[in-house]
């Protein structure tokens, strides 16, 4: 894990509804339990915000730093993403895209490939990309911010084969190599998630934190290859529900633990105090709620075999 990884992860966690700044001390001591530096963290936030990703301001001789717009919807897609139900509804249609970029762009022609891998289109050819989802809202954003609404073409269609749905999701998206890497975050993880269950004393406060950022960037990886199909085009020996459970039984276990930490950790910027007492106050409802856990209220059905 990157310092800039780490950073978007801590980001997302604990200050992606906050709308204030944070002390970069608070980031220093918590990006220290991840094992970071602080001359990385400081090059990383460096380059954070020269790329648009955090604003700062100094006040004094201290520096604090904020999400931007474009970061926080960034945060937004990937928690939406990550914690949303499993299993989408789908209305048996495909939104296509399709664009013809000139070679002199060639380096935002890339970039939009990107997006919508992340957005969660696949490739049916070079330069025709579908999806299951209703995504054209979010791609014309894309397109827009991108300067390339001239170059592309969007598209509602049915398929009618040859081969069923499936075969043509398979065509766009690796499923086979997908599940495969979601077999092995289960083997990783459901020994862990048994094991911080049967420690005594529970797992400290500074170590929860550790692992919950950790794990949130072990399964963040998903977003990148994983496009979220419906059930009707997944493999039947799907196991992305298996791991998406355990995720968030381990998750929810470590999340009182890594909320303290991050607690005693957090200043804001003193002309802010409004925005520290609305987070602070948000964080600590959390430690409310998670006094009876997911991974408390359930017998870890499946877990232990």
């Amino acid at each position: 894990m990157r310092p800039r990884a780490a950073l978007f992860d801590i980001h997302g966690l604990f200050l992606r509804d906050y709308r204030g700044e944070v002390w970069v001390g608070t980031l220093l001591r918590l990006m220290g339990g991840l094992g970071f530096t602080p001359e990385a963290v400081r090059v990383a936030l460096s380059r954070m915000v020269s790329h648009g990703w955090l604003a700062n301001r100094r006040i004094g001789r201290k520096s604090y730093y904020a999400l931007t717009e474009r970061s926080r919807r960034r945060l937004d897609e990937a928690a939406a993403r990550i914690f949303t139900p499993d299993d989408p509804t789908w209305d048996g249609r495909w939104r296509m895209l399709t664009y013809s970029v000139p070679e002199g762009r060639r380096a935002d022609r890339d970039r939009l490939r990107r997006e919508l891998t992340w957005l969660g289109f696949g490739p049916l050819s070079s330069s025709t990309w579908i999806t299951p989802a209703p995504l054209f809202e979010r791609a014309r954003e894309v397109l827009e911010a991108q300067g390339l609404k001239e170059y592309v073409a969007l598209f509602t269609a049915e398929h009618h084969g040859p081969g069923a749905d499936r075969r043509l999701a398979e065509k766009c998206w690796d499923l086979e190599a997908i599940n495969g890497r979601y077999g092995q975050f289960i083997a990783g993880v459901r020994p862990r998630l048994v094991a911080a269950r049967q420690r005594r004393p529970p797992v400290p406060d500074n170590a929860c934190f550790a692992t919950q950022v950790r794990l949130v960037h072990e399964f963040r990886k998903f977003l990148f290859i994983d496009p979220g199909l419906p059930a009707p085009l997944l493999p039947r020996d799907w196991r992305g529900h298996e791991a998406r459970r355990l995720f968030r039984e381990y998750f929810e276990l470590l999340a009182p633990g890594s909320t303290r930490f991050f607690l005693a950790a957090f200043a804001a910027a003193p002309d802010r105090p409004r925005d520290q007492a609305a987070l602070v106050a948000t964080l600590r409802g959390r430690l409310g709620r998670a006094a009876r856990p997911l991974a408390l209220r359930t017998s870890l059905q499946g877990v232990g075999r």
